[in-house]
């Protein structure tokens, strides 16, 4: 019970910005990434402020435990379910345009009794603000004559490599998460076939003692001895 407490405040903490931002002004954006331990028979819920007119993208994956599976639902600010799914390994969804206020995103194990989870999720952000910005900032500094290399040029060269780059990333946060979840299912099955072969060789000892067993007793002349 204290684990998961403690895992659920480390994802608030890291999820949702400070609270003196609030009444300064539209919540930041972040991207973010978290990975926690779902206990059997719970069901735990993250919140993640989100400004107005941007694209949230959400990607999650059950990278450890039984079945890999879990009940996923995310709601709106204004509490309206915008996507419910029910035990899925992985999932993607993008909610666009968003609304300003808290997003709550919530995976579900009330299902399994015995088996936990080991869940990643990650929160992608892509703000239109920051284009009107830069648009903005290359109107006021773009010179009336022709330059041999304009302003927009340089604008639209810098905001393809930032699309690429946040792609790469977003890839390489995937990859990751893959290789978990593939080094969890080795690292079972080879607990699993240790198991069953220290069982084999166990019955192969037990039968040989018990064919040895035999032997001596077919060779053992109880007959009694005339004196």
């Amino acid at each position: 019970m204290m684990a998961a407490g403690a895992a659920l405040a480390l994802a608030l903490w890291l999820l949702l910005p400070p609270a003196g931002v609030r009444g300064a002004g539209p919540p930041p954006i972040q991207d973010g990434e978290f990975t926690f331990l779902l206990p059997a028979g719970r069901k735990q819920c993250f919140y993640q402020s989100a400004p107005a007119n941007a694209s949230l993208e959400t990607e999650y994956q059950v990278i450890g435990g039984a079945g890999l599976d879990v009940d996923f639902t995310l709601e709106s600010p204004q509490g309206v379910l915008l996507v419910s799914e029910s035990r899925k390994a992985d999932g993607v969804h993008t909610v666009e345009p968003t609304e300003a206020g808290d997003y709550r995103l919530c995976f579900d194990n009330s299902f399994s009794t015995i088996s936990e989870k080991l869940v990643f999720f990650e929160l992608i952000f892509d703000s239109l603000q920051e284009d009107e910005e830069v648009e903005g900032w290359a109107e006021a500094v773009e010179p009336e004559e022709m330059l041999d290399v304009k302003m927009e040029d340089i604008k639209e060269s810098i905001e393809t490599m930032r699309t690429r780059l946040e792609r790469s990333i977003q890839m390489l946060t995937l990859l990751r998460a893959f290789e978990a979840r593939d080094r969890n299912l080795q690292e079972g099955n080879l607990e699993r076939v240790n198991f069953w072969s220290a069982v084999n060789v166990a019955v192969l000892l037990l039968v040989a003692v018990l064919q040895v067993c035999t032997l001596k007793r077919f060779f053992q002349d109880k007959r009694p001895v005339p004196t």
